[in-house]
């Protein structure tokens, strides 16, 4: 079922900035140069194709609207940094829209105050809101079926709650993740079981334009083509492959208080046209 947290479409919608973590920067999502590209990318397409052609009278390969888009979004980056970084950046460009999603990575910590975190996020909103045409709140995945990740569902789905609760007090969109059942599928994720495949980030993509009552080349939660079932001995061997290459390394990091992003910046800091 689609969000019916919407903006109506009343106004062409011809700059879009992105601002988050690893999951706006597109993680999971390489593209054929190695650059990753990720469902914000693959949303800025969508809405560049929404733009009017600029003379109707030219041929239909004719140049659209010039729509610009930014991605600010760097992985690993908690709460704080993406409101202390990127916030300020969002509100300098002042789009038409920004996507806005944060706290992914602070939630997964131990300790971690949901309601704190809420209230944080909250501030940033306000203070985005007051600079920018109209901001899309995206709330966090269902983990459910994520090792690890799932013992964490209660913590997720109480800041969810707080995030749906900011977004009608300031009038925002919702891009709800946690209703998208399609990511429920094994094949939306990466091999790192943290972040989509190319196959999730363009679900999430599509269902960000269903959002913004945009036209959509296909259903977000259609289902995913059969498959064989896997038997025990393929899921145990998976799991333990996975955590040789993934989960001691990002344990490691953690008690080192090291972050994948700490070398890495924003892939496109301004408002280009794509």
């Amino acid at each position: 079922m689609a969000d019916d947290s919407r903006i109506q479409k009343t106004d062409i919608i011809g700059s879009y900035a992105a601002i988050g973590d690893s999951f706006t920067e597109g993680v999971g999502d390489p593209g054929p140069d190695g650059a990753y590209v990720g469902w914000a990318d693959r949303f800025a397409v969508l809405l560049a194709d929404q733009l009017p052609v600029l003379d109707e009278a030219t041929s239909s390969d004719s140049p659209r609207g010039e729509f610009r888009y930014a991605n600010l979004a760097v992985r690993g980056r908690l709460l704080d940094q993406i409101v202390e970084e990127q916030v300020p950046r969002a509100k300098e460009l002042a789009p038409d829209l920004v996507s806005f999603c944060a706290g992914g990575n602070d939630i997964i910590r131990p300790g971690t105050d949901p309601d704190d975190l809420a209230e944080r996020f909250e501030r940033a909103v306000a203070d985005l809101t007051n600079a920018v045409g109209t901001v899309m709140v995206t709330t966090g995945f269902d983990t459910r079926g994520v090792p690890v990740l799932r013992h964490m569902r209660g913590k997720i789905a109480t800041y969810n709650v707080h995030l749906r609760a900011i977004a009608d007090r300031y009038h925002c969109p919702v891009l709800d993740l946690w209703s998208l059942r399609s990511i429920q599928d094994r094949r939306a994720w990466d091999g790192d079981r943290l972040h989509l495949s190319s196959g999730g980030h363009t679900r999430v993509a599509l269902r960000a334009a269903q959002v913004l009552g945009l036209e959509t080349p296909a259903d977000p939660d259609q289902p995913w083509p059969p498959q064989a079932q896997r038997n025990t001995f393929e899921v145990r061997r998976d799991d333990i492959q996975w955590a040789r290459e993934y989960l001691v390394p990002w344990i490691g990091r953690r008690l080192r208080g090291e972050s994948s992003g700490d070398e890495v910046a924003a892939k496109r800091p301004d408002l280009l046209p794509l």
